[in-house]
């Protein structure tokens, strides 16, 4: 119990403090709008729109300066924020920047976007925006695949409010899953606060467990981060607090995120933590998102 409740105090301590350093972190100026495009014969065009009509554009950028690009050879365009461009080179979006691991932030996806989470290949989730605000997700561990075993599946539907643009988000949502052919249903209902911008963010969140009709008296507490550390990678950490009535453990994990194309690979370490154990156990985490949809107007 003494090493539970040390770390559930070192947790709330770093929530109360990192939201105050990564809201002054981003306190800069508003910047220009750019565009990428893609054509045809495989190059990248990334510049402001200097002027534009039917048939061409011209962009201004900063290493090949003013170039005129033919919309027929146009085979993608994306608007992205300069903020994205460091050093000359171009961040590439996270492709699942609405959750850490597994646990959510307050941000969600945007209408008409769409992923695919896959976690040590029987873990399998989709998500889909529904509007910029609300998203939904079915997922299922397939074990029927194997001698018919019973096959819990679950849909996750959630609801993003941003407060403060880039800064501050509120997220709510539930769990609802069940077990095909046993009944009976299981589950979470959650809410979390976010603060920071989709590529560095700490979240609090609360979830309250509930299966055959009963809920949980006390909320399990999910303290998770992410911060970005190059043009195709982050560190990841994602943290709970249980309270079973009886007794109180954690979980504690670390890892990171590659961006490999537009795929997102996961990996880390989760550690759990309790006051009747003094032995060192590590789990270790491997996932893949993969994005199927993406609304190129965002």
């Amino acid at each position: 119990m003494k090493t539970t409740t040390i770390i559930s105090f070192g947790l709330i301590l770093l929530f109360l403090i990192l939201p105050t350093l990564i809201l002054k972190a981003q306190e800069t100026q508003s910047e220009p709008i750019l565009v990428r495009i893609k054509t045809k014969d495989g190059n990248e065009f990334i510049g402001e729109v200097f002027t534009e009509d039917d048939q061409k554009i011209i962009l201004i950028t900063e290493k090949f300066g003013e170039i005129s690009i033919q919309k027929i050879d146009i085979q993608s365009r994306e608007i992205i924020s300069a903020a994205r461009i460091k050093d000359g080179k171009l961040w590439f979006e996270n492709p699942q920047s609405t959750r850490y691991f597994f646990a959510p932030n307050g941000y969600g996806i945007k209408r008409g976007e769409a992923y695919y989470q896959n976690v040590w290949i029987f873990f399998n989730q989709f998500t889909f925006g529904v509007s910029d605000n609300f998203s939904f997700s079915v997922g299922t561990v397939p074990l029927f695949l194997f001698a018919g075993a019973s096959t819990p599946v679950w849909v996750n539907p959630k609801v993003s409010i941003p407060i403060v643009k880039d800064k501050y988000n509120l997220g709510a949502g539930a769990l609802v899953g069940t077990v095909i052919g046993e009944g009976g249903a299981f589950g979470i209902l959650y809410g979390v606060n976010t603060f920071g911008n989709k590529d560095q963010n700490i979240t609090l969140g609360l979830g309250w467990g509930f299966a055959d009709g009963g809920i949980a008296n006390s909320p399990t507490i999910t303290i998770s981060g992410m911060t970005r550390v190059g043009p195709r990678g982050y560190l990841l950490t994602e943290n709970y607090i249980l309270n079973t009535g009886s007794d109180t453990f954690g979980l504690i994990s670390f890892g990171g995120r590659s961006i490999i194309g537009e795929v997102g690979l996961d990996y880390g370490l989760a550690f759990p933590v309790t006051g009747y154990s003094d032995s060192f156990v590590a789990v270790p985490w491997l996932g893949l998102t993969v994005p199927i949809g993406k609304n190129k107007s965002n």
